[in-house]
């Protein structure tokens, strides 16, 4: 059997969530030699999960980045349900991707923490909730750390790592060889509001719109120079559409209220976007337009 500790061995992953981020995990585990059990309360949204793994291999295929042996093995390796348990009974990692709502998170925890062995490692993949909170719904928070991986999940190489108080080394150290095995750079964090990446990127992010609003460029001006001055690989303004302007808004509006700064403060303009519907590249419209076909 599996144990937590230095030479964990991990065999099979569950990941709790089929979409955005959910899909991109489960890819990037499969690849990485694991047996997946990918769970999502919606059938459609777990069938609509695996045609996006399978078109991102085949893309990698078409590219030469993946061989054809490769993608046809790792599309074998993932198994679908819509009962929770069935993703965590015999795993020895569980990586959560569900909605950022902490207390559906807590809630999700703490059946995970019933269904799954001692042994396993329970994950988050929470962008700015806290990871404390959520591991206080298990009986054993030592095996609870943050898993925070970047969209899209099968081309960013960061893994950002975030631990409590409570989450053990040996925890830390299986959330790494799983991250290595993946392809991923991981960084380790302490849990705090918005970890590192969240909390810097969300002040660019707000004040790019701030800019915006004072009329000192336009989105695609400001973008242009974050892209070709600092190097970004996009600007805060199209990275908000990929995301999702609502997500933004709610780890903006979350920060904001954990940490009294008016730097984390949404700006009207984005909750103008928001209540309009315009969420970003998911919807068409957001501070740009897109094709989405």
């Amino acid at each position: 059997m599996s144990t937590r500790g230095e030479n964990a061995t991990i065999d099979r992953v569950g990941v709790i969530g089929a979409g955005a981020m959910g899909h991109g995990i489960a890819q990037v585990a499969v690849l990485a030699g694991y047996q997946v059990t990918l769970f999502d309360v919606n059938e459609a949204a777990l069938r609509g999960g695996l045609e996006r793994i399978q078109a991102n291999l085949d893309k990698g295929v078409e590219l030469g980045k993946v061989e054809p042996e490769e993608r046809d093995r790792a599309l074998a390796a993932i198994s679908i349900t819509t009962t929770l348990s069935d993703a965590g009974k015999d795993a020895s990692l569980v990586i959560e991707a569900a909605p950022e709502d902490l207390d559906l998170k807590r809630e999700i925890f703490g059946k995970l923490d019933a269904a799954s062995p001692p042994h396993a490692v329970l994950a988050t993949n929470t962008s700015s909730l806290s990871v404390t909170r959520i591991a206080e719904a298990t009986k054993d928070p030592g095996r609870v750390l943050g898993m925070h991986f970047f969209n899209p999940v099968h081309i960013m190489k960061l893994l950002e790592l975030v631990r409590t108080e409570h989450t053990t080394e040996s925890t830390i150290a299986t959330a790494r060889a799983a991250g290595a095995a993946m392809g991923k750079t991981c960084i380790l964090v302490m849990d705090s509001p918005g970890f590192a990446s969240s909390r810097l990127g969300l002040i660019l992010g707000m004040e790019a719109v701030r800019m915006l609003d004072e009329g000192v460029a336009s989105a695609e001006d400001i973008d242009i120079a974050m892209e070709l001055g600092y190097g970004h690989p996009m600007g805060p303004f199209r990275l908000a559409d990929l995301v999702g302007l609502d997500v933004r808004l709610a780890v903006a509006e979350y920060l904001y209220r954990e940490t009294g700064s008016e730097r984390f403060k949404p700006s009207e303009t984005i909750k103008r976007l928001v209540s309009e519907g315009k969420l970003g590249k998911k919807t068409g419209e957001g501070f740009y337009k897109w094709n989405n076909e």
